[in-house]
């Protein structure tokens, strides 16, 4: 999600807090409650709803990583651990109050890295709001230990350039060190650690026997002559929301803001810009992207709106506030198609693209999209130019009018797992013909922005 940048921009500072309480709450899923208005296909089951509690209660739910049977879901807050042995009883492992918008996690080797965007007295997890135009003020990545998940301990802290709306890992091939590239935006005159034009990214690396010596290596310009300028219905691009990367295929997709990127990430510590697109008649915000299983094609989401919107409307229509489907040819972005659930929402309801993840079908393309209000959407683009649905689940418009619905939806082992952003961590099974293949793909570590080649 876009938030506006009103308060943030930082520096680091020298001490860190090593230690922080976290709550074990022992809370396990109450039977999925039934909703009056509720929809959904017939292949999707509603397995378990876990309800936001203790200090991250009342706050937004937002993305999720996952290792081995643990699930990690972060919250504007800070971040909570879910055991997810058994899918249908997901249980509260921990919970760690930490704020610092939007805490966007990645887990990798016993490490855990948490966004911090939002400007802040100090790196520790007491720290306060501090404006963006104070020099001392600080935000970036932060790293906890969580290999015992019932005490994560925090390690480091890492500032960079604009603080850290998502960021992305990329692993060393030699293994002894992850990157991460790190995504912000919205740069502004008043603000000494964030100036513009917002023209690069920074890098982090991070040695795993030596995370504390985490530290930016590189901020590598991808925009030299400038990004999107803007247009009446598009965002200027000064810098970039997110990126996902597809290591073995040495590439990744950014989503800055008015550009679609294509990057060769061969070199980690020096990315290259391969290919760039934009799209000033659809396209608002470009604001992620997931390849498919092989890595030749990707789809990037249009967040119109900044996730706020009402954009599932039929005045709105079908190109607007979309997920484009794209071929890679020959290292060029070729535009195929667009794809938006087809279920008009109420003008109170936020529904927009947002954060989905590949099923694993061999053969098929085939995601689960989160759409905020409008619920999620399991979709098929093995045929790029005709994309359709396969399945759904859609609740009903939040009361009173308020922002709501599923930040992020993502498949994981056999279940979909989703933060509906005000409310819980909810779990879904999809049966159907055309994904019950994916149930024989088990992954040991699943950080969606870091996708795995699946096949070839």
């Amino acid at each position: 999600m876009r938030r506006p940048r009103t308060l943030v921009r930082l520096v680091l500072t020298t001490g860190l807090v090593a230690s922080l309480a976290t709550a074990a709450a022992g809370a396990s899923a109450a039977d999925p409650a039934p909703e009056t208005g509720a929809t959904k296909s017939d292949n999707i089951t509603h397995l378990a709803s876990v309800p936001m509690t203790g200090p991250l209660a009342g706050s937004v739910n937002t993305d999720i990583a996952f290792a081995g049977k643990k699930a990690y879901v972060g919250n504007y807050n800070g971040f909570q651990i879910y055991d997810i042995a058994n899918p249908a009883k997901p249980t509260l492992i921990s919970q760690v109050h930490c704020p610092g918008s939007q805490n966007d996690v990645s887990v990798y080797a016993g490490l855990l890295f948490l966004s911090t965007d939002s400007s802040r007295s100090d790196s520790s997890c007491q720290s306060v709001p501090q404006s963006a135009t104070i020099k001392e003020s600080w935000e970036g990545i932060k790293i906890f230990d969580v290999r015992d998940p019932a005490n994560p301990k925090y390690i480091a802290a890492v500032e960079t350039h604009c603080g850290s709306h998502t960021h992305t890992l990329v692993p060393d091939k030699r293994g002894k060190s992850v990157y991460v590239y790190n995504s912000s935006y919205f740069p502004r005159d008043t603000f000494p650690d964030c100036l513009p034009p917002g023209d690069k990214i920074d890098i982090v690396k991070v040695p795993l026997k030596e995370p504390a010596k985490a530290a930016v290596v590189a901020s590598p310009v991808l925009f030299p002559d400038g990004g999107f300028p803007g247009s009446p219905t598009g965002t200027a691009t000064s810098g970039c929301h997110d990126i996902t990367a597809f290591p073995s295929k040495n590439i990744a997709a950014a989503a800055c803001m008015g550009d679609g990127v294509l990057l060769d990430i061969s070199k980690p510590e020096a990315p290259k810009v391969i290919d760039r697109v934009q799209d000033a008649a659809n396209f608002a915000f470009w604001h992620g992207a997931t390849f498919n299983g092989n890595g030749t094609k990707v789809v990037f989401q249009d967040e119109l709106g900044g996730g706020g919107g009402a954009e599932c409307t039929p005045e709105v229509g079908p190109n607007k506030g979309a997920t484009a489907i794209f071929d890679i040819k020959k290292r060029k972005l070729v535009f195929q198609s667009y794809y938006k659930i087809a279920r008009h929402q109420l003008d109170t309801e936020n529904c927009v693209a947002h954060n989905g993840s590949l099923i694993p079908v061999p053969g098929r393309d085939i995601v689960v999209q989160a759409w905020y209000q409008g619920g999620f959407s399991v979709w098929d683009f093995t045929d790029s130019k005709r994309p359709k649905e396969i399945g759904f689940f859609d609740r009903p418009a939040i009361e009173p009018e308020s922002f709501g619905g599923y930040w992020s939806v993502y498949y994981y082992n056999g279940a979909i797992y989703g933060t509906e952003s005000v409310k819980a961590f909810d779990v879904f099974k999809i049966k159907d013909r055309r994904t019950d293949l994916a149930n024989l793909v088990k992954l040991k570590e699943l950080n969606v922005q870091t996708q795995p080649a699946l096949w070839r």
